[in-house]
């Protein structure tokens, strides 16, 4: 229109006009086209390892009495960075559709899928409405777990510290550790009858020893001493010693330089948790190794000990773990060497040791976690079992 004034042709004017007309007409079509559609998507499995399969499936159905117009349904992934886009074709009244794909797991992390928003436009595209369909959820995608044996169980002062079996304090039954309330089932012949009596309450003799194995990993995340590379293989060896403690139903620790701190618990809840905290740590240029060592120095709980770091860690940092000697019967060190260290170092020339008192697992590019974890606990089951441990 504006040009048609400059020229001075109707022509334009009325081209104009139409433009203006067609526009407001596309607004007023999907403002009126109304859609009652439900939306079902199923993330499946919401956890997953890195390199597994997630499949996400979507459910559409037209509980409208008329028939759905085409529709373009977008879900991001990840804050947008990814969307997956597909059609949805018309649908008569009750009909529905389906589809599915699948979300990347290439790498560790927690994402966000969604929300989900359904798109509807007009014939000519200049008008065009968003709907939410379905709302965010997340997938956590865990790090790589490899296959090891777990750490050895060793005996510590608490009681519950270590030892893989139960310790009867009595063959005759007439000393016993504990006393504690009846259960259901348990034999009327260890009923304490002195103490139910005064307690008024059926308290039985328990004959054995609590036991429980303890593991303690020490996760380096300083930005000293990682590459983008190292750090991956240093988080999966973290969650495959988590990991491998959690079927002997021990109390299982992770602790990480950038504060983080589980506690000891055990359980397929907890060791889920744990990796799930795995799944998003990232490197730091804050935190400290020497505090943390401090932390398990005062902790004093017993069991194995597990640092995982890399050989760029300094003697310093390595002479302190060795003295976690005296608070842990077992004190494990897994080093990681990069592809560029790794080539510097000429074939039979020794790397750096570790203080004798640390179990080394060196990690190199040619030898993968899993074969020197295995390696590490053949090589030393002497050294574990003059600790007070079993292999």
């Amino acid at each position: 229109m504006l040009a048609g004034r400059l020229v001075g042709m109707v022509e334009l004017y009325v081209l104009g006009a139409a433009g203006i007309a067609l526009t407001i007409g596309a607004v007023v079509y999907v403002r009126a086209l109304r859609c009652q559609l439900e939306v079902a998507r199923t993330l499946h499995p919401a956890r997953v390892h890195a390199g597994g399969t997630s499949l996400v499936q979507l459910a559409v159905r037209n509980v409208a009495w008329r028939r759905s117009p085409t529709l373009v349904a977008s879900d991001p992934f990840d804050g947008g960075k990814r969307v997956a886009r597909f059609l949805v074709p018309p649908l008569g009244s009750s009909d529905s559709g389906r589809a599915a794909y699948r979300v990347p797991t290439e790498q560790r992390g927690v994402f966000g899928l969604g929300p989900l928003a359904l798109q509807l436009s007009d014939p000519f595209r200049l008008a065009s409405l968003w709907l939410t369909g379905a709302p965010a959820t997340r997938l956590v995608v865990y790090p790589r777990i490899d296959k090891v044996p777990a750490p050895p169980h060793t005996q510590g002062d608490d009681p519950r510290a270590g030892a893989d079996h139960r310790s009867f304090l009595s063959r005759t039954g007439e000393d016993f550790y504990a006393l504690r309330a009846y259960q259901v089932g348990d034999d009327l012949r260890r009923v304490h009858w002195p103490s139910t009596a005064r307690l008024d309450d059926l308290m039985i003799r328990q004959e054995e020893m609590p036991w429980q194995g303890r593991a303690s990993v020490l996760l380096d995340l300083r930005k000293s001493v990682y590459t983008p590379d190292s750090l991956e293989v240093a988080v999966s060896a973290a969650a495959s010693i988590v990991s491998s403690v959690s079927p002997g139903h021990a109390l299982v620790r992770l602790l990480a330089t950038d504060g983080t701190d589980t506690g000891f618990a055990a359980g397929r809840a907890h060791v889920e948790a744990v990796l799930e905290r795995l799944a998003e740590v990232r490197m730091t240029s804050s935190g400290s190794l020497v505090n943390e060592l401090g932390v398990l120095s005062r902790a004093a709980g017993g069991g194995v000990l597990v640092v995982v770091t890399t050989a760029r860690a300094s003697e310093t940092d390595l002479e302190r773990i060795a003295r976690l000697r005296s608070s842990f019967p077992t004190v494990m060190a897994v080093l990681i060497e990069e592809a560029a260290r790794a080539t510097t170092v000429a074939p039979g020339v020794a790397r750096r040791p570790t203080p004798g008192s640390v179990i080394p697992v060196r990690v190199t590019p040619t030898r993968p976690f899993a074969t020197a974890w295995t390696e590490a606990l053949g090589r030393d089951r002497r050294l574990l079992t003059t600790a007070g441990g079993q292999w």
